[in-house]
């Protein structure tokens, strides 16, 4: 499912089924008459408002139509997940979701969408994994080095994150959990307090996203000892993936992004949409803010397949969630 840099999503004609809701929209003649709205999960200056404000001009531009960028922060994006699931379904309401909305429905049950059918697929857009990174003075090199160490020395080991179900969380949790290890999860404030945990030497390894391990890692402060794609980065072809030594499909753990819209709207609408999105993302503007973030541009070759891959998602979150005990009751 994943190549050796890369993920190449399963296609499947069906993944569209689940999605059918008794909501349906007319197609829109001259779509888009006006201002589509990309909705941002999380406030302006981070890094996915700042994805969407250089996406949407060159949305627009094949679109033939304004493209405006609406951020609806809070609840680590559930908030922007329920809003949006309500909206109408007329391709003006594009909702930038992901990885975290499936991730925090296999949390909490309760959440008001699910992102199967409350949305219709669009496209993949984006996927980028965590790094397992050790301070550069650290005496591992290698992840089996790491890992030999913290068996040898139970509960010694504590591992940060930017927050309980964060990204980094949930990457360390399951390295300990699927290789049997006891390491202390020490949750910060923040994405930001990871690399100064590590140089203070209040956590010995984590898993920061790898826009925030890249930086460290080019500025020499800390060491890259394995990724969680299923492949090798592009941007580290000599550190290899958590899956490559161990197998586990468990370990294979990305922050992915990709476009849906409210469940109904018209396939016109959404072929639309899916052929702006390959479009824009062909830009080289697009393509050299996706690298300099540490991130892949991967497209779906369908919105059908999209729909597939989110199903998979749910099910490998959902034994995550159960293996770290972090569903809500």
């Amino acid at each position: 499912m994943i190549d050796s840099t890369r993920r190449r999503v399963v296609a499947s004609a069906a993944a569209l089924g689940a999605a059918a809701v008794a909501r349906p929209a007319p197609a829109q003649s001259g779509y888009p008459n006006r201002p589509v709205k990309l909705i941002v999960p999380y406030a302006a200056g981070g890094g996915p408002d700042l994805t969407a404000r250089k996406l949407a001009p060159e949305l627009a531009r094949t679109l033939g139509g304004n493209v405006i960028v609406e951020n609806k922060v809070g609840a680590a994006g559930l908030i922007a997940g329920e809003v949006s699931a309500l909206l109408p379904p007329d391709g003006y309401n594009v909702l930038l979701g992901g990885a975290t909305h499936v991730i925090h429905k296999a949390i909490r049950p309760s959440v008001k969408f699910d992102p199967v059918t409350s949305f219709d697929p669009v496209t993949l857009t984006s996927t980028s994994p965590t790094i397992l990174v050790v301070p550069v003075d650290s005496p591992y090199r290698t992840v089996q080095e790491l890992a030999a160490a913290m068996k040898a020395k139970p509960g010694v080991f504590n591992y940060g994150s930017g927050g309980i179900g964060t990204a980094a969380h949930l990457s360390g949790g399951a390295f300990c959990k699927v290789l049997q290890m006891d390491a202390v999860h020490v949750p910060y404030r923040g994405s930001v307090e990871i690399v100064p945990g590590l140089l203070g030497g209040q956590i010995q390894f984590a898993f920061p996203i790898a826009g925030t391990a890249l930086v460290g890692i080019a500025q020499g402060k800390v060491r890259a000892l394995a990724v969680t794609s299923a492949g090798r980065m592009s941007q580290l072809p000599d550190v290899p993936s958590l899956k490559e030594v161990y197998g586990s499909d468990l370990l294979v753990q990305e922050s992915w992004g990709c476009m849906w819209v409210p469940a109904g709207t018209p396939k016109d609408v959404i072929a639309k949409l899916f052929d702006a999105a390959h479009a824009a993302h062909a830009t080289p503007s697009v393509r050299e803010f996706a690298v300099q973030s540490g991130t892949d541009i991967v497209l779906s070759k369908s919105p059908a397949e999209l729909g597939e891959f989110t199903r998979s998602e749910m099910g490998k979150w959902a034994k995550i969630v159960e293996l770290l005990g972090l569903k809500a009751t």
